[in-house]
């Protein structure tokens, strides 16, 4: 969900996990307040190390973390032998 017309939609439709993409905390804290525990919800985008903690804080079922994936590098842990 983006916007709080698709939350409802959601809600109405009686789906069983939403997702806030992109929301705001104020925004999350209001969507989950909106769900009164009538589906799962689920934070993603935009969520990091410094942010987690006032994620958590709002009591969402799951918090989602693409940076941990996306942002890795590559470490070479290639063996050179010499003879």
């Amino acid at each position: 969900m983006e916007n709080f017309e698709e939350l409802q939609a959601a809600l109405d439709a009686q789906a069983d996990i939403i997702m806030l993409d992109e929301f705001s905390l104020e925004d999350a804290k209001k969507a989950v307040a909106l769900t009164q525990q009538r589906a799962k919800i689920e934070i993603s985008g935009n969520v990091s190390a410094a942010t987690i903690g006032s994620l958590i804080s709002i009591r969402p079922d799951y918090v989602s973390c693409g940076a941990l994936t996306k942002h890795v590098r590559a470490l070479d842990l290639s063996m050179r032998i010499q003879s």
